[in-house]
């Protein structure tokens, strides 16, 4: 005889001897609580399963969590909460508020394990054989976690009757774990160890251990197998979840690479300051936040759409206010340019630490892009997921300007021979600031994105710079395509190299790798062509 036969046959007893079965309403058995031992506890429990009501649900949890207690003069279920004395009390199986009452007045209803397994088991039959399909797959899942032999028959039945494939994949899971902790025959065994495999993530291999560790000699072999499937699988998972961090860092490179690429194309300038024109448009997406959170609470899960063009206006004016200001007087002393792009920057930065502070600023996430999601067991969040979406349009908007407007022709033709353009009457100083602009309101469009995912502090665009420039090189000067390729390539490699060699040796390795490879290709993977730049 079963256990679960033995308590649903103790829990008809107990109604048939007690009341006339009509009579026995949840309220009625619920009062037979503090009566009793453990075991009649028990019994009541397996008779509140038996007559199906789903208010039992909540009553049987707070049982199990030891919240459940008697009013004295009453005998009134209810659960308390607050502190201090009186306490609020609620009614137990209808949720209304009771009012304060004296602690005094209260008697708490003692559970031990085997109470709580046996409310476990209650709640799986009242849930799992829900007409509702999400309340029976919580119930699988808690089954799953829970791994109770008791529960085997139970999911037995449910499994007969359940017609959803989804949850009768997490019921079939459930039986197994279940199986797996009991004293099942071999062949049953071995059923439950290639359901689990099957599974073939972490959580399936940690089961697995501890059922090898106590295994008898002649399934440990199918056990053993069954970790080797699971492991091998997560190995793959392992190169797929790097893959996409690579991506994802590429995504980021792109993004604060490819205004530095169409500027070092067309004007031939290292702009050291154009980390800080990021760091400006993270700083930007704050204001914009904190104005709208002061303002329209009600609009936050928008105010990326209001900070990114405020971003790229702001960078934008800045860059062109650089240019005509600074950059102009420069063209053809490349060292001079650097170190006073590279003072621009410490001056920016100083001004930011002035009037924010050195400390970090906080920048919500939008409800849309918070969380994450499973892609075939990769995980994958949704804030990164959405940068490297705006990092390809970006990426795609950017071509058609210099495919498609009049400034990307112009732009085009001084990067390729800019005293030719300036013969045919282009306005090259115009171009250059415009250039200049473009360059330093994409960078704002990246520190937006930064902002999502990294601290936003007066430093911020100090640890991309220096990537920037290895993306600019290693993919082409002036090149977008290259600066695609060359930002995911070494997006990828990093976070390949990080497992192994750590964050820091990772990047030293990737720069001897970019000197090594600039040896044999000086001008990059992908060449900017003219005669100007053939010369």
């Amino acid at each position: 005889m079963s256990v679960q036969f033995l308590r649903w046959f103790l829990a008809i007893l107990l109604t048939l001897t007690a009341l006339p079965a009509s009579a026995q309403s949840l309220e009625d058995l619920a009062r037979q609580f503090p009566d009793g031992s453990f075991s009649d506890r028990a019994q009541t429990v397996a008779a509140i399963a038996a007559i199906g009501d789903s208010r039992a649900v909540p009553l049987l949890e707070a049982l199990a969590a030891g919240d459940l207690n008697v009013v004295e003069p009453t005998g009134q279920i209810v659960t308390l909460s607050g502190r201090g004395d009186p306490l609020e009390a609620t009614d137990a199986i209808t949720g209304a508020p009771l009012g304060e009452i004296a602690k005094s007045a209260v008697e708490r209803i003692r559970v031990n394990n085997s109470l709580r397994r046996a409310v476990r088991t209650a709640i799986g039959q009242l849930t799992l054989m829900s007409p509702n399909a999400n309340t029976r797959m919580t119930a699988a899942r808690a089954m799953f976690q829970a791994g109770d032999p008791d529960n085997v028959e139970l999911l037995d039945e449910a499994i007969a009757q359940e017609q959803n494939p989804a949850v009768l994949q997490v019921m079939a899971e459930a039986r197994a774990v279940a199986i797996l902790r009991s004293d099942a025959e071999p062949a049953a065994f071995a059923e439950a160890v290639d359901t689990i495999a099957a599974r073939g993530d972490r959580q399936a291999l940690g089961i697995l251990q501890a059922a090898l560790s106590s295994a008898d000699a002649d399934v440990t072999p199918t056990i053993e197998r069954g970790i080797a499937d699971i492991q091998s699988r997560l190995a793959l998972l392992d190169v797929g979840q790097n893959v996409w961090y690579g991506i994802s860092l590429g995504a980021v490179l792109l993004l604060a690479a490819i205004g530095l690429a169409i500027t070092f194309g067309v004007m031939g300038v290292i702009n050291m300051a154009h980390g800080e024109m990021v760091m400006l448009g993270a700083y930007t997406t704050f204001l914009v936040q904190n104005f709208i959170r002061a303002s329209f609470p009600d609009l936050f899960d928008w105010s990326l759409a209001f900070a990114l063009p405020a971003a790229f206006l702001v960078t934008g004016l800045i860059g062109v206010a650089i240019e005509r200001g600074i950059i102009r007087f420069l063209y053809g002393r490349p060292l001079e340019t650097l170190l006073a792009t590279w003072g621009l920057s410490l001056i920016i930065q100083q001004s930011v630490r002035t009037i924010f502070g050195a400390s970090n600023r906080e920048v919500g996430n939008p409800g849309w892009m918070s969380g994450s999601f499973d892609f075939y067991g990769i995980a994958i969040t949704w804030n990164r997921f959405f940068i490297v979406i705006f990092a390809l349009i970006v990426f795609a908007a950017l071509l058609l300007v210099l495919k498609r407007t009049a400034l990307g022709l112009q732009m085009r033709a001084v990067t390729q021979n800019r005293r030719m353009a300036s013969s045919m009457g282009i306005r090259t100083p115009w171009v250059d600031a415009m250039t200049f602009g473009l360059g330093s309101g994409i960078a704002g469009l990246a520190g937006v994105a930064l902002s999502q995912i990294d601290n936003v502090s007066p430093n911020l665009g100090q640890g991309y710079i220096i990537d920037s420039f290895m993306v600019v090189v290693f993919g082409g000067v002036g090149n977008l395509w290259g600066t695609l390729v060359g930002a995911l390539t070494l997006g990828v490699l990093n976070k390949f190299l990080e497992p192994y060699a750590g964050a820091v040796l990772a990047k030293i390795l990737l720069l001897v790798f970019i000197i090594l490879f600039i040896q044999k290709r000086p001008r990059g993977l992908f060449a900017q062509k003219g005669r100007a730049v053939e010369a």
